[in-house]
């Protein structure tokens, strides 16, 4: 990778976590966004040293701009915004319109993503199968994850502002959820 990068940032989608870098030549004008490694985007010798870069991220093709702004003499600062938010603001509506999990098993990581409107799973990045059951105390959702039984349980909290709570169990045991 080029020796330029100013800025990095991580972006978790429910497909995966990305790793954004962008490279800025002050001198030569060169732009070039990474994502997770991989050259996305270059342009060199670009005579305007401010602007934006538009690309997109994750399987579901997420629009990403990254903002360039002068703050006088020879400086820059760098901001993304994802699908149209700040990245700070697009962290926050994802805490909750999502839940994640993350665990260990048979020695390997896994990511588990919900995503409370749609109700779809994905974990390591692939969307899951899911068979989805009314139970007396709320909803199941069933999956498998590497020959064990995985169940997203969703109850009521019995609280208005809480809404519902939604719990991972694996083989019958609770996986702690990430707090954002």
């Amino acid at each position: 990778m080029c020796g330029d990068v100013v800025a990095v940032w991580e972006v978790a989608l429910s497909d995966g976590v990305y790793r954004i870098e962008f490279a800025h030549g002050t001198t030569t004008g060169k732009r070039i966004v990474y994502i997770n490694g991989k050259e996305v985007i270059r342009k060199d010798w670009m005579f305007k040293l401010v602007g934006k870069e538009t690309f997109t991220v994750g399987s579901s093709d997420i629009k990403a701009t990254i903002n360039i702004e002068a703050i006088g003499g020879f400086s820059y600062e760098y901001s993304l915004n994802i699908d149209g938010t700040s990245l700070q603001k697009f962290i926050n509506n994802r805490a909750k319109a999502t839940r994640t999990w993350v665990f260990q098993m048979d020695g390997a990581d896994y990511r588990v993503v919900l995503e409370k409107d749609t109700m779809d799973v994905w974990c390591n990045g692939q969307k899951m199968d899911t068979m989805g059951e009314f139970v007396d105390d709320g909803t199941e959702t069933r999956f498998l994850v590497g020959g064990h039984d995985c169940c997203i349980k969703a109850t009521s909290s019995g609280r208005k502002r809480s809404g519902i709570v939604h719990r991972l169990l694996l083989d019958g045991e609770t996986v702690p959820g990430l707090a954002y």
